[in-house]
C-alpha cells in the first residue's frame, strides 16, 4: 500500500488534453502513463462518465493509487502493471480493439520525484540512487555509475543530459568511484559539484540536473521506450482516433515530433494528420499554479484513412 507519502498528482495541461481528445460516451481510451488517474479522471468526467478507459503504469504504486482516485468508475476502467511499450500487446491480450484516443503525460510524477525511497532527486542528501519506476528492473542509477566506463558516462550525461561538462563529469565520477562507490544523491551532487567549474555552477539551474535525467532516462529506457510505443498507439487508433503526448524536454519532443511527421508524410505505420503545427505549453496561471508544468510540451495527432493527406 501507498501509505508512506501522500501521492500529490496534479495532471498538466488537462483542458488542452480534453480539447484534443474530445472524449464522448461510449468511446474507448487509454491512458499510456495512467500515474494517480489525474488525466484518466478528467477524460471520464468529460465524457459524462459513459466512457471506458486502459490505464497502463509500470509504477505499483502508482496503480494501486489510480485505482482509488477512479473508483467510482471502477466498472469502465482496467488498470494494468504494464510499461507504454507494450500498450499493442495489452490492448491485443485483453481484445480491446480500436481506440478513441491515447494520452501519454511522459516524465516523473511529483510523488516520485519527493519519495526519498525512489531517489529521483537531487535534493535529498541521503537518498538511494535508485531511479526505477518499475522496481522489476535489475539495473538502478547507482549500479550504472559503478559499472560503466568513463566514455560511457560521458556518452551517456551528454546524449540524454545535454550535459555540457559530461567528459569532466564522467572523469571526476570514475575518480570517485576508485575511492568508495557512489550510493547516494548527495555523493552524487557533490562530485559533480566538484567537477563543474564555479562559474559554470552559478547559472542554468542545479548542478546535477542534467547529470541526473540522463541517469533516470537510461535506467528506465525511457527514449527506446517511447520510440517503440508511439506506432503502437497510431496504430490502435481508429480512423479519426487521436493521441496527445506531452514531454518535458528536448528529447522526448523530438521523437514524438519525428514520428508524428513519418506518419504524416509517409503512413508509417498509419497515416496521420498533425493537429498541433508546433507544441502547446501551459498557460502562466497554470505554471504559477503548478512550476512542474514550466516545461510541458503538447503535441496531437489524428488518423486518418489512407487516402487523406496532412491538412
Amino acid at each position: 500500500m501507498v501509505d508512506r507519502l501522500e501521492w500529490e498528482h496534479r495532471p498538466v495541461m488537462v483542458r488542452e488534453v480534453i480539447r484534443w481528445l474530445e472524449p464522448r460516451p461510449g468511446g474507448l481510451y487509454v491512458d499510456a502513463t495512467v500515474g494517480g488517474g489525474g488525466h484518466a479522471r478528467a477524460l471520464l468526467e468529460a465524457a459524462g462518465g459513459q466512457a471506458r478507459l486502459i490505464g497502463l503504469d509500470r509504477d505499483p504504486e502508482a496503480l494501486e493509487v489510480a485505482a482509488r482516485n477512479l473508483e467510482a468508475w471502477s466498472d469502465r476502467v482496467a488498470l494494468l502493471h504494464a510499461d507504454f511499450s507494450e500498450l499493442g500487446a495489452k490492448l491485443r491480450e485483453i481484445h480491446a480493439g480500436a481506440v478513441d484516443g491515447v494520452i501519454f503525460d511522459l516524465g516523473v510524477s511529483t510523488h516520485q520525484l519527493e519519495d526519498p525511497r525512489r531517489g529521483f532527486t537531487y535534493q535529498v542528501p541521503d537518498a538511494p540512487l535508485d531511479m526505477r519506476m518499475d522496481p522489476r528492473l535489475a539495473v538502478t542509477a547507482a549500479d550504472l555509475l559503478q559499472r560503466l566506463d568513463v566514455r560511457e558516462l560521458a556518452d551517456l550525461f551528454r546524449r540524454y543530459g545535454e550535459e555540457r561538462w559530461a567528459s569532466r563529469i564522467a572523469r571526476f565520477v570514475v575518480e570517485q568511484r576508485a575511492r568508495r562507490a557512489i550510493r547516494t544523491a548527495g555523493e552524487l551532487v557533490e562530485c559533480i559539484k566538484a567537477a563543474v567549474p564555479a562559474s559554470a555552477r552559478r547559472k542554468g539551474g542545479h548542478p546535477a540536473r542534467r547529470v541526473f535525467q540522463a541517469l533516470r532516462i537510461a535506467v528506465n529506457a525511457e527514449l527506446e521506450q517511447l520510440e517503440r510505443a508511439l506506432p503502437q498507439a497510431l496504430e490502435a487508433l481508429k480512423p479519426g482516433g487521436r493521441v496527445v503526448v506531452i514531454s518535458f524536454h528536448s528529447l522526448e519532443d523530438r521523437l514524438v515530433k519525428q514520428a508524428w511527421v513519418r506518419a504524416a508524410r509517409e503512413g508509417q505505420p498509419v497515416r496521420v494528420r498533425i493537429l498541433t503545427s508546433r507544441p502547446e505549453r501551459p498557460g502562466p496561471q497554470e505554471v504559477a499554479q503548478n512550476p512542474r508544468a514550466r516545461s510541458a510540451r503538447l503535441r496531437a495527432a489524428e488518423r486518418v484513412l489512407a487516402s487523406e493527406g496532412n491538412a
